[in-house]
């Protein structure tokens, strides 16, 4: 399984739900207008987190309405249903969701695909107690591992990271610790040695001296040490179906994230936080200086104009092989599209710096 986690700190829940407008119950929301503008329904995996923070800045930002669609974004809730599985039921157009679920929906039999790469690395770290003495991946053996959830993707990302170190899934004991104040207070009270957990919570776990990053996955730099390659994550999910059918509608919304992300290569950390919403950076894991601090240290996953980068999918399939699932019977090419990102950056006038990933990955 690769769904990721839905569950949030409570803090940040109670914080966030006032800002986050909520998802139309079916995906016919293309077919409205607002203003003469397609409206279109986009779920996202975490909307606070800031490995998710690209759908909300552009619509601080205003560049959805400036390209053309009125984007109505939702975040997934504790206990609720996932940003992909609301897509392909048809609860919403579009997931804000990491690029892994293309193959597992495909090994599925469901056709879905990648239109805009968001980021090239997951955003995570692993954070160790300071007395854990794990270093290594070797040092995992005999462990507890604290994930979001069983069967999350940090639970495939902590078994592939693992399996570096010639450790195996039962070598170690996998322990489900939430986000937020939940895995960090698996660390303080030792029911886990490390967790695996992203911005803010990395930053609140090491200003409470309570662990280190043992493992960079939250960086395009990181996670290629690390795990062999690029590692996308981060990106805009569709039922290749919807695709076909609203192609005008797609590449507006591919637009503005690529302006999106431009935006983001050409300010600082402290730019983004002050466009962010308030509720997004002031609560009660973080303040807008610490939110500052925790971007700043992670500006690197995000990519500089949403391409899929070269060998990012063979690191998916790589990490798919070595945790037990053959994923042979899906295409690489099936998985994703630079088509509409190709347009947006002639259209932006945008010189590209990612090596694109071409049909083999």
């Amino acid at each position: 399984m690769f769904r990721r986690s839905p569950i949030l700190a409570a803090a940040a829940l109670l914080a966030v739900a006032p800002a986050i407008a909520a998802c139309g119950s079916s995906s016919t929301g293309s077919t409205g207008s607002t203003a003469g503008m397609p409206t279109v329904t986009m779920m996202v995996g975490g909307i606070d987190k800031q490995i998710y923070l690209p759908y909300k800045l552009a619509d601080q930002l205003g560049f959805y309405k400036k390209y053309g669609v009125n984007v109505v974004l939702s975040t997934e809730a504790s206990g609720g249903v996932g940003a992909e599985d609301a897509m392909v039921s048809g609860q919403v157009d579009l997931a804000g969701a990491w690029y892994n679920h293309t193959v597992d929906f495909g090994l599925k039999g469901k056709s879905v695909e990648d239109v805009i790469q968001l980021s090239g690395a997951p955003g995570e770290r692993i954070m160790c107690a300071t007395n854990s003495g794990v270093h290594t991946p070797a040092d995992i053996k005999g462990k507890k591992m604290g994930v979001t959830d069983l069967g999350s993707g940090t639970d495939t990302l902590t078994q592939f990271v693992a399996s570096k170190g010639g450790v195996k899934h039962s070598d170690y004991t996998t322990v489900a610790v939430g986000a937020g104040a939940t895995a960090i207070a698996a660390l303080q009270h030792g029911s886990a040695a490390c967790v695996m957990t992203t911005q803010p919570t990395v930053q609140a776990i090491e200003s409470k001296h309570l662990g280190y990053s043992a493992f960079d996955l939250a960086t395009s730099a990181g996670a290629t040490t690390l795990l062999g390659g690029a590692w996308p994550a981060a990106s805009v999910l569709a039922q290749t179906s919807w695709v076909n059918q609203h192609k005008d509608t797609v590449q507006k919304v591919v637009d503005a994230l690529v302006a999106t992300m431009n935006w983001i290569h050409t300010h600082t950390a402290a730019d983004v936080e002050k466009a962010m919403p308030t509720a997004y950076t002031n609560n009660g894991l973080v303040t807008p200086q610490t939110y500052t601090a925790a971007l700043q240290q992670d500006y690197g996953q995000f990519l500089p104009d949403g391409l899929m980068p070269a060998g990012g999918p063979k690191t998916i399939y790589s990490m798919l092989k070595t945790i037990g699932t053959d994923p042979s019977k899906v295409s690489i090419a099936s998985t994703f599209t630079n088509t509409f990102v190709d347009n947006a950056l002639k259209l932006e006038g945008i010189t590209p710096t990612t090596t694109p990933a071409g049909p083999n990955g």
